[in-house]
């Protein structure tokens, strides 16, 4: 999502190939055998992580009141790591009998405490991080939030962090989000490509 956010943003276009993970086409394997999406194929070389994406787009793109460097900011490579860590955990539980699902929930929240924290208001009640108006910053770590909160709404909503609540609700609703959000029919050989 954050990848495809960043290709719209930036004004870029490119064909748009919808995949079901549980059938992997070949040509996705092809292009990058780890079999994982995003992938970006370029005319220069296959890009297969969604950050370097966004990157790509950052570099390539129209979009000149983005900052390159935001990427590497630490609130990113926290959401990227340690956080994306107990999210997976979190939300797949099952998966990682090692701790219960309330353990992995109280250690992401760790990173939800400090986004709450970075979050400044705007002049319209509309916090963003960082940044007084939207960031690459929010765009890299807005999708793993939204994951985090829809494995259980409830105990998201609970949390006493009003203005990260209300920092996912503007982004759930920003022009940015809803234009990548269009279903796409699964991508087949030959069929007329799609443009994104």
């Amino acid at each position: 999502m954050r990848a495809r956010m960043a290709i719209k943003r930036a004004g870029l276009q490119c064909e748009l190939r919808e995949v079901m993970l549980k059938q992997k086409p070949d040509a996705l394997l092809q292009a990058s055998p780890k079999g994982t999406v995003p992938v970006l194929i370029t005319s220069d070389c296959v890009i297969d992580e969604s950050l370097e994406i966004m990157r790509f787009a950052l570099v390539h793109g129209k979009a000149d009141d983005w900052q390159l460097q935001e990427l590497s900011h630490p609130l990113v490579q926290y959401n990227d790591g340690e956080f994306k860590h107990y999210l997976d955990r979190y939300k797949y539980f099952d998966r990682y009998p090692e701790c219960s699902q309330s353990e992995y929930f109280a250690e992401a929240v760790k990173f939800l405490a400090l986004l709450d924290s970075a979050l400044i208001d705007d002049e319209r009640a509309q916090p963003f991080l960082v940044s007084p108006q939207l960031s690459t910053i929010d765009l890299a770590v807005f999708p793993f939030v939204r994951q985090f909160a829809f494995v259980d709404k409830a105990a998201f909503d609970a949390l006493p962090y009003v203005r990260l609540q209300l920092w996912l609700e503007c982004l759930l609703s920003a022009e940015v989000f809803l234009s990548v959000m269009q279903k796409y029919p699964q991508w087949v050989e030959h069929r007329e490509p799609i443009v994104f």
